[in-house]
């Protein structure tokens, strides 16, 4: 096709057109005569690129997307759209304050606290790949909305930062990397969210959920001790992401860190430990699961 089929069939002017062509984002056959004729591909492409444009996804990152086969980026980029639609919420209330008389001594740290959480969600979603990135960036952004006002907590803040630019890259094998984007492709944000949610309720009404859930505790745990599970990408990874968290200082800086600077998270880890001490009364086996 020619740029005024293209136009039509893509409802892109040709001013867009020509953008998106000399943005590198599609390549068109030069013709001897110049004209440039696009592919049913191309146009294809150019919807996609439309779609995109129209739901804020800047030209770096879409080339990023296109160039991405296994939908990583996108995945990366709708969590992180996700977080910054939480931050405008909470930078909307701010503004409703400063509205009705609150002084801007008074919201600054309110502000601080919506910054900090910026930096350490972005490092997060940076320093871990794929679904597991976007699963502990958002596991761990619904603790850090508090603000930071003493000494220990700015140490702490200090101590996750750094942690989070020094730590090795975790990287699975190809195979490894292949069963995750396959099993995890169409777990979105709120998905990851409603898990959260879901262990949150757990651990603060364990009686409840080991009642209603001995069938599938007791499956479980059967599964965990057969060789189809020893033999599976899920425990190879299970293994491969305790030994990283084991020799990275996950545990030993990033965790110890994390309760000193969130009140809410050292809660929460309290919660876990006490619901984890019942879970192993009751299931005694598995201490040798882990180990």
């Amino acid at each position: 096709m020619l740029i005024n089929e293209v136009s039509k069939a893509t409802n892109l002017t040709k001013k867009a057109i020509e953008y998106y062509t000399n943005q590198g984002l599609v390549f068109p056959e030069i013709l001897e005569n110049g004209y440039k004729y696009f592919s049913e591909k191309d146009v294809e492409l150019l919807k996609k690129i439309s779609v995109f444009r129209k739901i804020g996804i800047g030209i770096d990152d879409i080339k990023a997307i296109l160039a991405d086969e296994k939908g990583n980026v996108l995945q990366k980029i709708s969590v992180q759209k996700e977080l910054r639609v939480q931050r405008e919420k909470a930078k909307q209330a701010i503004l409703d304050q400063l509205s009705i008389g609150k002084s801007f001594a008074e919201i600054e740290t309110a502000l601080n606290a919506i910054e900090q959480n910026e930096t350490v969600t972005d490092k997060l979603l940076e320093a871990f790949p794929g679904y597991y990135g976007r699963f502990i960036c958002l596991h761990f952004a619904q603790f850090l909305n508090g603000p930071i006002s003493t000494p220990q907590q700015q140490a702490a803040y200090k101590e996750i930062t750094e942690f989070l630019d020094e730590a090795p890259a975790l990287t699975f094998p190809k195979e490894l990397q292949d069963f995750l984007v396959e099993s995890t492709q169409h777990i979105s944000a709120e998905n990851i969210r409603e898990m959260n949610e879901q262990t949150k309720r757990s651990i603060e009404n364990l009686e409840q959920f080991l009642s209603e859930n001995k069938e599938m505790l007791t499956w479980y745990l059967e599964y965990k001790k057969s060789d189809e599970y020893k033999n599976s990408p899920a425990f190879k990874i299970q293994e491969m992401l305790k030994e990283f968290n084991n020799t990275s200082g996950y545990y030993d800086v990033f965790i110890p860190a994390m309760k000193k600077l969130s009140d809410s998270y050292g809660k929460y880890c309290q919660q876990l430990e006490i619901a984890n001490e019942k879970l192993l009364s009751e299931y005694p086996e598995i201490t040798k699961l882990n180990n």
